[in-house]
């Protein structure tokens, strides 16, 4: 990624300052319908500054409603959902659904089998989102003197590597990169990859995969 190339976070993402005595389902309704019009209005092929126009409000309200930044009138909201040309329940959908979070205490994530067990390689899962559109693995790697390299690492989706402790060489394709404490590699799974060269020891590193949508 270039030093000029927009974040997707900062494309997609909301923020506001908050009271902590807001209720929660205020804020989950917001981010509904911020979500919701967005995606109506770019699927009709609209600008923010065309869709304001077309609703009779200014470019900054149109923008604060799809960033979350500020609560809707029914009012507002009805003339959203006549201008996107939608049902006004299709605007807040989404607002009552569960949104996942997962809590691991340090030290007791299970310690499961990957295809670099058999290498001597201990994976302690940090956590893992499941569901539609999401599928998130984190795991915590340690490699020791019972370690062996195995550069043949291959899945779908992007991987995340983060190094707590220790010196490695890492390989990806035809790419090695030397990896300490504090370096970060981000690398396509689909490409041959892992640990090629184990200089200090003991090792630990985070290691979070994004799959796609369709993997299992």
């Amino acid at each position: 990624m270039t030093d000029d190339a927009p974040l997707l976070r900062n494309a997609a993402g909301s923020a506001r300052d908050r009271d902590p005595a807001e209720p929660v389902e205020a804020m989950a309704l917001e981010q509904a319908i911020a979500v919701n019009v967005r995606h109506h209005r770019t699927a009709a092929g609209l600008s923010v500054a065309d869709m304001a126009q077309r609703l009779g409000l200014s470019k900054a309200m149109l923008s604060k409603i799809e960033n979350a930044q500020t609560s809707c009138s029914l009012a507002t909201l009805q003339r959203l959902a006549t201008g996107l040309d939608v049902p006004v329940t299709s605007l807040v959908r989404g607002a009552d659904e569960e949104r996942q979070a997962v809590f691991t205490p340090a030290g007791q994530g299970p310690r499961i089998a990957r295809h670099g067990t058999k290498e001597g390689h201990e994976y302690e899962l940090l956590g893992a989102l499941r569901g539609q559109h999401k599928r998130l693995e984190s795991l915590m790697v340690t490699l020791t003197e019972d370690s062996q390299t195995y550069p043949l690492f291959q899945h779908p989706g992007t991987e995340f590597l983060h190094v707590l402790e220790g010196r490695m060489v890492y390989g990806h394709g035809r790419e090695t990169y030397e990896l300490g404490p504090g370096d970060s590699l981000q690398l396509d799974g689909e490409g041959a990859h892992g640990p090629v060269e184990l200089k200090e020891l003991p090792i630990r590193f985070l290691s979070v995969i994004a799959f796609p949508d369709a993997s299992v």
